[in-house]
């Protein structure tokens, strides 16, 4: 493991120097100049350990041993000047991405991954990321430290064992600068589910700004807002399921004349999503808000001619999301309709009734 002070050679490229700090799986090798240079920790090798002098990584490697007399005193490290930090005005905004990269993409079933978080922000992060699995409630911590303002650092290389463990990903962090008044900023917790089967599927890993090869992005932050997990009980959606599949069995055909709806009756239309569809793989939180949106199309568009038909429609409490784009389709589509809050007794705190006029 490398350590301050270390001497270490550079593999991919010519020189080496002294180890001044590390941070993370970074270490900043300092020359015989003064200037550092950023390394992945993978990337150098140690050649001399902590003391020797700074050009020991220009002689060939060879074993010595040295008798220090109990009074000399220890050379003393230089202290590497801080690097200043280059802001912008759009790193005053946090944007933080974790991604995942495979080592090698030609091979997804045997290959390793790289964990990599980008802090693309004027802030330094007192950064924590934590992972754990579906059979458990504890969380395992994978990397925790300081992190500069805009770079990305490597958290950890992990294989196919490791999966398992890692069906829910959660960051914490606290951002703040470093000599200077800067804006106040919330702590930011943020859990996501994470789906490891696309660490097999090579269409997952797609281009990324900030990457020269395809990796499979999270996001954390974007414009200082915290990424939100569309979340989605399996028990409920399995009963919703299944009550479905009930009300498609056909029906008993009644003898006599078809009874007609009455207009004063209420149509009620439930848009969760597991009740519109049985099979949610493969598709996205906006592929699902969009399905739903479009079933609330049909039903209005359906009754559009009925003076006086009262809707409800169900679409659950949670964020807010589906209610506030239902909302901006009456207004848009339908500005003339009556719009009102359904009877919480009868339907609960997450349904809106709409009555139809011209």
């Amino acid at each position: 493991m490398v350590k301050v002070n270390d001497i270490v050679r550079f593999l991919n490229d010519v020189g080496g120097g002294r180890v001044s700090r590390v941070t993370g799986n970074t270490v900043y090798v300092e020359d015989e100049d003064g200037f550092e240079r950023p390394a992945l920790a993978r990337d150098v090798v140690v050649v001399g350990q902590a003391g020797a002098t700074a050009s020991a990584y220009e002689r060939p490697l060879q074993v010595k041993s040295k008798l220090v007399e109990p009074d000399e005193p220890a050379p003393k490290p230089k202290a590497a000047p801080a690097l200043p930090v280059v802001e912008t005005p759009e790193g005053e905004q946090l944007n933080v991405l974790l991604a995942y990269e495979a080592k090698e993409i030609k091979h997804l079933n045997t290959t390793t991954f790289f964990a990599t978080l980008v802090n693309d922000s004027n802030y330094f992060l007192y950064f924590t990321y934590m992972t754990r699995g579906d059979d458990t409630d504890q969380w395992t911590t994978r990397f925790h430290g300081l992190v500069e303002p805009n770079i990305q650092v490597e958290l950890e290389e992990f294989g196919h064992n490791d999966l398992n463990g890692m069906t829910h990903i959660a960051v914490q962090f606290v951002a703040f600068k470093q000599g200077k008044g800067f804006k106040l900023k919330n702590p930011v917790m943020v859990e996501q589910r994470l789906d490891v089967t696309k660490f097999y599927k090579l269409h997952c890993f797609h281009s990324n700004p900030y990457f020269d090869v395809p990796v499979m992005p999270v996001e954390v932050v974007t414009n200082d807002r915290p990424a939100r997990q569309w979340v989605i009980d399996s028990s409920e959606m399995e009963h919703a399921m299944r009550a479905k599949r009930q009300e498609r069995k056909p029906k008993p055909q009644q003898h006599g004349k078809p009874q007609q709806q009455r207009r004063d009756e209420i149509i009620v239309q439930d848009l969760h999503i597991a009740e519109l569809l049985d099979d949610l793989r493969g598709l996205s939180n906006a592929d699902m808000l969009n399905y739903q949106l479009d079933k609330f199309n049909e039903v209005m568009r359906a009754h559009s001619n009925h003076l006086g038909q009262r809707i409800v429609f169900i679409h659950g409490k949670g964020e807010g999301v589906l209610r506030r784009a239902i909302l901006e389709e009456l207004k848009r589509h339908y500005p003339h309709c009556q719009v009102q809050d359904a009877s919480f007794k009868e339907y609960g705190f997450g349904a809106t009734q709409v009555t139809i006029h011209r």
